[in-house]
C-alpha cells in the first residue's frame, strides 16, 4: 500500500489532495504543514511518493527538494511539487533541483490523479 507525504502548509489545500488522492485504491497518507516537518516525516517513515508545496513556512520546498535528493535513497523518490508558482523559470529550477514532475495551483482533481498514478505506477495501485 503506497504511502504519500503531503507537504503543504495550508490545511484546506492539504485536505484537498488527500481527498483527490483518497479516490485511488488502497493508499495512505502522511502530512507536513512545514518544510523541516516534511523532513522530518521523511526521517519516521518510508514514503512512496511526496506532493510538495514551494512556499512554505520555516524552510521553501525548493530547499526540501535540495534537501531530499542529497540524501542516500531518496534520489529516486518521486516527488510532484504542486504551486501556485506558474513561471517556466520557477519550473525549470524545480525540475533542475530534482522534482519529478511539476504542477500548478489552481489544478484540475484529474490530473492530479494522473499524475501520481502514473509517478506510482499504476501496477502498485490495483
Amino acid at each position: 500500500m503506497p504511502t504519500i507525504l503531503v507537504a503543504e502548509d495550508s490545511p484546506t489545500m492539504r485536505r484537498m489532495v488527500m481527498a483527490v488522492l483518497g479516490r485511488l485504491p488502497r493508499v495512505r497518507f502522511a502530512e507536513a504543514g512545514s518544510g523541516l516537518e516534511a523532513i522530518e516525516q521523511l526521517t519516521l517513515q518510508p514514503v512512496d511518493l511526496v506532493v510538495l508545496d514551494l512556499n512554505m513556512p520555516d524552510m521553501h520546498g525548493l530547499d526540501v527538494l535540495r534537501f531530499v535528493r542529497a540524501q542516500p535513497g531518496y534520489q529516486a523518490l518521486p516527488i510532484l511539487v504542486l504551486t501556485t508558482r506558474d513561471s517556466e523559470g520557477s519550473r525549470e529550477e524545480a525540475l533542475a533541483a530534482g522534482a519529478s514532475r511539476y504542477l500548478t495551483k489552481p489544478f484540475a482533481p484529474e490530473e492530479l490523479a494522473r499524475h501520481v498514478q502514473e509517478l506510482l505506477g499504476s501496477a502498485r495501485l490495483g
